[in-house]
């Protein structure tokens, strides 16, 4: 398996239709932002999709991305559509998109990246802790998760 950026790809129409095909509601938004061009003007300029791939399959997706759906808010950078498909779950695969967003989250200069999500319990695995309770973007209540990044 390795991790991808769809922005660098060269098969982005491949990785869309792949993205397409989550049986998931924000994975089916990242897919019309992406599709209509918005995605950037939505989550930020520097903002990125990483997949993780193995050959021509999409295994796993997620964003790196300056804005996520805790808005206003001065944190930054964000880990959001986190998604896998069914058939490989339960083997970890976040955590190998997450070692990628933690290098480049390192290269950056970060120190801290954020989670939004109403999961308990999975996050945790990898070694992301509670932060606070905050408001999404549609005024509901959301638990956000921090993870240090080492130096």
């Amino acid at each position: 398996m390795r991790v991808i950026e769809y922005g660098g790809s060269d098969r982005q129409e491949h990785w869309l239709e792949q993205i397409g095909k989550s049986d998931w509601g924000a994975g089916k938004f990242l897919f019309e932002l992406l599709r209509d061009g918005t995605f950037r003007q939505t989550t930020g300029e520097r903002s990125r999709v990483l997949l993780l791939t193995e050959g021509d399959e999409l295994v796993s997706f997620c964003t790196y991305a300056e804005k996520d759906d805790i808005q206003p808010t001065d944190l930054t950078p964000w880990i959001g559509f986190v998604y896998t498909f069914p058939p490989y779950r339960g083997r970890r695969c976040f955590g190998l998109l997450l070692e990628h967003i933690e290098a480049l989250a390192r290269a950056e200069g970060v120190r801290d990246v954020y989670i939004s999500t109403n999961h308990t319990g999975l996050y945790e695995k990898y070694g992301c802790e509670f932060y606070r309770t905050m408001r999404d973007m549609e005024g509901e209540p959301s638990r956000v998760y921090r993870k240090h990044i080492d130096g």
